[in-house]
């Protein structure tokens, strides 16, 4: 890798592994959710042919979450965020907000978050803590058309055009707790690589895009996130 002298400019790709050890399940785990199948849940379909279902669901995933605390790997990058004098982008895939309570500021949702619900009849986000599934009225307009803040399969991933911008100008891309099965997530690394940026796997096992790396290392987030900040801090 690249001398730390080179490095200024840091994009990190964050997935499920850096939550998991906060006690919040991981996506794709058997292809179901909580004994939820994935279509039945995180599609437009679903949320169109069983409302309930999907918000119900919801309610109980964002209630859970409130109770999660962030862990060593969410601290070390809130650090680094913190302390980092160059340019740095924290691309998370979780719907989570322990990055943002660790400290850190420079976070990009790119699937939404479950601590926000979306007006379709406004098209306004409101920061939300409570169910839906009573239908209350959006804060902004009134309506009863709120829906959580997720961005579902089948659905365009926020803010992509401030994620590619970030890519292009980046001297280092680092891929955490994420599978690498996912897109364009999953394309991030090559981006990156054909910017000219160096790559970096931390990860529980290698993804399915490891060999897009130029480095990788595996083991728990709480580990090697602590360690990785430790040395890009020279700490």
């Amino acid at each position: 890798m690249a001398g730390m002298k080179d490095i200024r400019n840091i994009v990190i790709l964050t997935g499920a592994g850096v939550s998991a050890e906060s006690g919040i399940d991981t996506f794709r785990g058997g292809g179901l959710w909580e004994q939820h199948r994935v279509e039945d849940v995180a599609t437009p379909e679903a949320f169109a042919r069983d409302p309930d279902l999907v918000l119900r669901f919801y309610d109980m995933r964002r209630e859970a979450i409130q109770t999660r605390v962030p862990n060593a790997a969410h601290f070390a990058l809130a650090k680094l965020d913190r302390e980092w004098p160059g340019e740095l982008l924290i691309v998370t895939q979780n719907v989570d907000d322990l990055h943002e309570r660790a400290g850190a500021k420079r976070v990009l949702h790119m699937h939404g978050e479950h601590l926000c619900a979306w007006c379709t009849a406004c098209d306004e986000r409101s920061p939300w803590t409570g169910p839906l599934i009573d239908r209350p009225a959006c804060p902004e307009c009134g309506a009863a058309a709120l829906r959580p803040d997720i961005v579902w399969f089948g659905e365009m991933p926020y803010r992509m055009d401030e994620i590619f911008e970030a890519l292009e100008r980046a001297d280092l891309f680092v891929s955490i707790g994420t599978s690498g099965a996912v897109y364009p997530a999953a394309g991030f690394v090559r981006n990156a690589r054909e910017f000219g940026a160096e790559t970096l796997e931390l990860n529980l096992e290698p993804s399915q895009g490891t060999h897009w790396f130029d480095e990788a290392h595996h083991g728990l987030a709480t580990e090697l996130v602590t360690a990785w900040v430790d040395e890009m801090l020279g700490a």
